[in-house]
């Protein structure tokens, strides 16, 4: 199975590598199942009740992970921002347990994209899942950028033509 880590940034919540409170997630892009993944595990600081996931945590996996499916072309200036993000939470969402987030592109039109988000359990069950509307970055929001895009551009993964 062919995979390529995608990019990372320093303060994100998401995936910055310098946030201390951050989750620190590293997806892939899976060009077999034509998706982007993560594997994780999250211990009790991120819960709400004893043994579950925070749902607003649960929803900021989801958010990441279905709008880096955009970057699975390889074109990892193509970040975009979510206008609009529906969450199912299906099943409890287990702390101390390894998960995997999976993100895919129902559709993109290149300025919009409708991408989908899932959590899954270690037997493949669905604990979570959205669909999202995402577009691209205003500007005024690349202009607030700078360290954050030079580590994007750093880990920026060299490509095989």
């Amino acid at each position: 199975m062919k995979k390529l880590r995608q990019p990372t940034s320093l303060q994100c919540f998401g995936c910055g590598r310098k946030n201390p409170f951050g989750l620190k997630l590293e997806w892939y892009n899976n060009y077999d199942d034509k998706q982007v993944e993560a594997d994780f595990t999250l211990d009790d600081n991120y819960c709400s009740y004893p043994g579950t996931v925070h749902g607003g945590i649960v929803a900021t996996i989801l958010d990441e992970t279905s709008g880096r499916a955009v970057l699975l072309n390889n074109d990892f200036t193509r970040l975009m921002v979510t206008l609009k993000m529906e969450v199912v939470y299906k099943h409890n969402t287990p702390t101390h347990t390894p998960l995997k987030a999976v993100g895919r592109i129902i559709k993109d039109s290149g300025s919009r994209a409708l991408v989908e988000g899932e959590i899954l359990l270690p037997d493949g069950t669905v604990s979570a899942k959205c669909t999202s509307i995402l577009y691209k970055i205003p500007q005024a929001v690349k202009e607030k950028w700078g360290a954050e895009e030079e580590e994007w551009a750093r880990t920026t993964p060299r490509t095989e033509e």
